[in-house]
């Protein structure tokens, strides 16, 4: 036979399929010389070594393969295997790490391989399991110690280190404001006035019901596209009232109508420092979510902004979202969110949600940037220029 590379691995693969184990390791042996660079033609030599029992060599070739394609995901495969059939589990790890950071998670594998791609996932997440559980008990006493926004910053480094939670990013969809942080949901400290909103939760959630068992409030579908406008992940609430709303304030102007029906709500409105940017904010509405709805994730205007949720009615399996963190709403205990971090949320339960929404300033943002924010937004609109503007 000739030296030729492809011939050679054809009588190679070949006799390997009929269990003539040492013409395949004589056969690939040659193609793989014949043609030093191929990194196919040392893993076909690696797999006859193996069925040979030649472990040594097996390893040896499938180095070289790898030396060849260091992203061979069959030969990435076969080492993390080998070196895990050795005992050594530091080691195996590190290539099962290095497997799952070669494939393309979206494309479909042979059975073998697929199979071999999920026993490196469970091999990887049983690692990181108990690492957790002993990074957990280690540093319990220490995080117990410090603040708890501290504690829970730490955490979540820790979490995603271990892949435990993803890391989310701020997605303004209209004006972004470099270099401010990302927090999922902001620590009190920021807001010190949401004490004061939260004693007002009965007299709030009394006026609530109130139109509520009146029937005329003019509640109205939350996500409400006009014709022709592409709805994307709105699909099933456009124009739904499964997510309804009603607004005290909208977009800086108040509803003098809701707000008199509403008086000790507006009262309590006008006490906090709301995100006043004229034609902008405030905004303050009701926001109801019927029994069985989703509300899919999604991103906010501009992170120049913060938004608090006070909730009024909240049934059971009733939760919010942020990035990686998930919530229950409990009644009458605020919070605040970057709403440009993906979020979503969910009432499972067959009662219906209610929640106050407001917005407030972003706390990282200086009382300068404020007013230049405003005469930006105002020489927008003066030019009648649409590019930058936002709407709440």
């Amino acid at each position: 036979m000739t030296d030729d590379p492809v011939q050679l691995n054809a009588a190679g693969l070949q006799a390997l399929g009929q269990g003539d184990f040492a013409a395949a390791t004589a056969l690939l042996s040659r193609a793989a010389a014949a043609d030093p660079q191929a990194a196919l033609l040392w893993f076909n030599l690696a797999t006859a070594q193996g069925a040979a029992g030649q472990a040594d060599a097996e390893m040896q070739s499938i180095d070289r393969a790898l030396d060849c394609d260091p992203y061979l995901v069959h030969a990435l495969l076969a080492k993390a295997r080998l070196t895990e059939l050795a005992g050594d589990q530091r080691g195996a790890l590190d290539h099962y790490q290095r497997l799952l950071a070669a494939i393309n998670p979206n494309d479909r594998y042979p059975p073998a391989l697929a199979d071999g791609i999920g026993h490196a996932r469970s091999v990887i997440a049983a690692a990181s399991a108990a690492l957790g559980d002993t990074l957990d008990t280690a540093l319990a006493p220490a995080l117990t110690a410090i603040a708890p926004e501290v504690s829970e910053r730490f955490r979540h480094a820790m979490d995603v280190q271990l892949g435990r939670r993803r890391l989310y990013t701020q997605q303004p969809l209209v004006l972004a404001y470099p270099y401010l942080p990302a927090e999922q949901f902001l620590a009190r400290s920021h807001f010190p006035w949401l004490a004061q909103l939260e004693a007002a939760t009965p007299v709030i959630r009394a006026e609530l019901e109130a139109l509520l068992a009146a029937g005329d409030a003019g509640f109205a579908p939350y996500v409400a596209y006009p014709p022709g406008a592409p709805v994307n992940q709105w699909a099933q609430l456009n124009h739904n009232d499964a997510w309804a709303a009603q607004f005290l304030w909208r977009d800086g102007v108040p509803q003098d109508v809701m707000r008199a029906r509403c008086p000790q709500t507006a009262a309590v409105l006008d006490a906090l420092p709301l995100f006043d940017l004229p034609g902008r904010g405030p905004v303050a509405f009701f926001s109801l979510l019927k029994p069985h709805t989703h509300i899919p994730p999604h991103t906010g205007a501009t992170n120049i902004r913060t938004i608090i949720h006070l909730p009024l009615i909240v049934p059971e399996d009733c939760r919010f979202r942020v990035g990686n963190e998930t919530r229950p709403w409990v009644e009458g205990e605020s919070f605040a969110f970057d709403d440009t971090i993906e979020h979503e949320a969910w009432n499972g339960s067959n009662a219906l949600r209610a929640v106050l929404i407001i917005d407030t300033w972003n706390p990282h943002l200086s009382l300068p940037e404020r007013d230049l924010l405003r005469r930006y937004c105002a020489t927008l609109d003066a030019a009648g220029n649409a590019l930058g503007a936002f709407q709440a």
